[in-house]
């Protein structure tokens, strides 16, 4: 497997973790009955109802998948173990969520007739087990990211290749090419200059040094021809 390919297949590996606890954190993971109360209720408990905790730890790790691709060498090692002790986390979290004494104590601070002569009961359901599954999803792409993310290649390798050429001078224009160009004609214009001079400038000094060097060639010539 290529370096590209393993760090492509360890990002989606850590996205679906935490997507997969981001996704659990908002079903409902317990739900607590009263019948015996004043007033027999039911109350559902979502992830975020329990604490939340999972769910912010999850917000991290998408946070350190982020930082794997801006990062390289040692630091993006150091993003992996991050990463790993996130999914760590949300393992925790999601199971100490539906212990019965914390699931009681969040419903009760809900609702007041859980407290008014209640015997309650909790029935828990699986959408935590998919939160602690995105956990350990999480750690085992941070474990691999802080292991064999030296090889991989960096976001920028790929702009460094071919940054060579435009670091290469402009080629200069030749000298005619400004009088070729009709924009710089218009300014030249709108200073008052008149173009047509600068092109006789130009042109004077090769005509001015071949005549008199043609009258001093003829004149000469000319005694040397007269002679007898």
């Amino acid at each position: 497997m290529t370096p590209g390919r393993e760090r492509g297949l360890t990002a989606l590996l850590c996205a679906a973790g935490a997507g997969l606890a981001l996704l659990a954190g908002g079903r409902p993971w317990a739900t607590v009955k009263a019948e015996d109360a004043i007033t027999p209720f039911s109350e559902h408990l979502t992830g975020h109802d329990l604490g939340g905790t999972a769910t912010a730890l999850a917000w991290a790790g998408l946070a350190g998948l982020a930082a794997l691709f801006a990062t390289r060498g040692r630091v993006r090692s150091a993003v992996g173990v991050l990463i790993a002790l996130f999914g760590a986390g949300v393992v925790y979290a999601s199971a100490a969520a539906v212990q019965r004494a914390h699931v009681l104590s969040a419903a009760g601070d809900k609702s007041a007739l859980l407290k008014i002569g209640a015997h309650p009961s909790l029935a828990v359901n699986l959408w935590w087990m998919a939160s602690v599954t995105g956990g350990v999803l999480l750690v085992a792409g941070g474990l691999i990211a802080a292991v064999r993310s030296g090889r991989w290649p960096g976001m920028s390798a790929r702009y460094e290749r071919s940054g060579a050429p435009a670091s290469r001078p402009a080629a200069r224009k030749p000298a005619g090419a400004a009088a070729e160009d009709p924009s710089a004609l218009w300014k030249s214009l709108d200073r008052g200059e008149d173009p047509t001079a600068q092109d006789a400038a130009q042109e004077s000094p090769a005509d001015a040094d071949g005549e008199p060097d043609g009258r001093k060639a003829g004149e000469r010539a000319a005694p040397r021809n007269g002679r007898p």
